[in-house]
This record gives structure tokens, sequence and C-alpha cells, in this order.
């Protein structure tokens, strides 16, 4: 199970665009598929379904603080070496420091409820693909993504994911505040 934020629809696909170049390279990861791309905000692996509903009511409760924000897709890296690369992921420009807040509450509010948690720093990402350990991988493929700016789209909701066997499960999805309109 995580929580996580999914960029919309015109997000993603500018991202896909720029990637487009970089599926047939040589030494290139596995690629994710676009429609699933989302930027993980805490993952739990599976949870007791006693706890569900607990969950479910203390992710609202995290996320009903988180002003307005605005994000962007930006830039690109790896996670492992350059000669072992592991996984190609797309960075988040914008407002980073409410995400990274909103994560922190989410942790918290998880930790509450005895759910174990990952000890280590936020880095918000959005995974694009794998490499497989037992191919040849480009490791400095990511660059080519440096100068990637996406469009900038509205924090509007965190979901929360059941993922098993492959397939994602929304269970729910909590609305962020929004912008009030501007006369």
């Amino acid at each position: 199970m995580f929580a996580a934020v999914a960029p919309p629809e015109p997000a993603r696909a500018d991202l896909a665009a720029a990637l487009a170049p970089l599926h047939g390279a040589p030494g290139a990861p596995r690629w994710g598929d676009p429609a699933r791309w989302h930027l993980t905000l805490l993952f739990l692996g599976a949870v007791p379904p006693g706890l569900l509903p607990g969950l479910t009511d203390a992710v609202g409760a995290a996320v009903a603080p988180t002003p307005p924000a605005t994000l962007r897709l930006a830039g690109a890296g790896r996670f492992g070496s350059r000669r072992r690369p592991q996984v190609c992921w797309a960075g988040v420009d914008g407002d980073v420091d409410v995400l990274t807040a909103l994560a922190g509450r989410l942790a918290d509010a998880a930790r509450g409820l005895g759910l174990p948690v990952e000890d280590r720093p936020f880095r918000p990402h959005l995974t694009l693909g794998r490499w497989d350990p037992r191919r040849p991988a480009d490791g400095d493929l990511p660059d080519r993504l440096a100068g990637y700016r996406g469009l900038d789209w509205p924090l509007r909701e965190v979901l929360l994911v059941r993922s098993a066997a492959g397939r994602h499960e929304v269970l729910s999805a909590v609305t962020t505040r929004t912008p009030s309109a501007r006369p």
C-alpha cells in the first residue's frame, strides 16, 4: 500500500513526449507505463485490513492542512551508480517544501497507527523505468533529460493505493485545498 500524488494527464503526456526519443536507446531501462506514473509520498507495504479505516482517516487528517501548491516534473536522475544504475527517475520542481511536509505528516500518521515506515529522507521523484541488472545499462541516459521542465500543475489530491500482483487499486482520494478563484 502507498500514498501518492498522480500528475494530471497533460503533465504525464508532456513528459512521455520528452522521453520518447530515449525508448530505443541502447542500455535504456524498462520504461514504466505513463498511465501509472505517480509520486510516492509514503510506502507501507501490506496493511492489515483492520487498520485500513484508521489509515484512511489518518491520511485525510494529514492532507487537510496542506496549503495550495504547484508542482512540475523537471530534470531526471538515477538511483544506483553510473555503472550499475537501478532506477531512472524524473525530478519534481515547484512547491517541493509543501510536498515534503505532506510526506512527513503522512509518515507520522502511519507511525501513529503502529505501521512500519522507512526511516530515510523523502526524495520526491517519479520513477520512469528500472534497469535489469542482467543487461547492459546506460547510466548516463538520465542526463539527456537534465534540461526538461514540464507543465505546472496544482496539487489537487492524495491517493491511497493498494498494490497487488502488479495492479494498483485506488482505495481513497483525499482532495487538498486549492487556491481560491480570483475575480
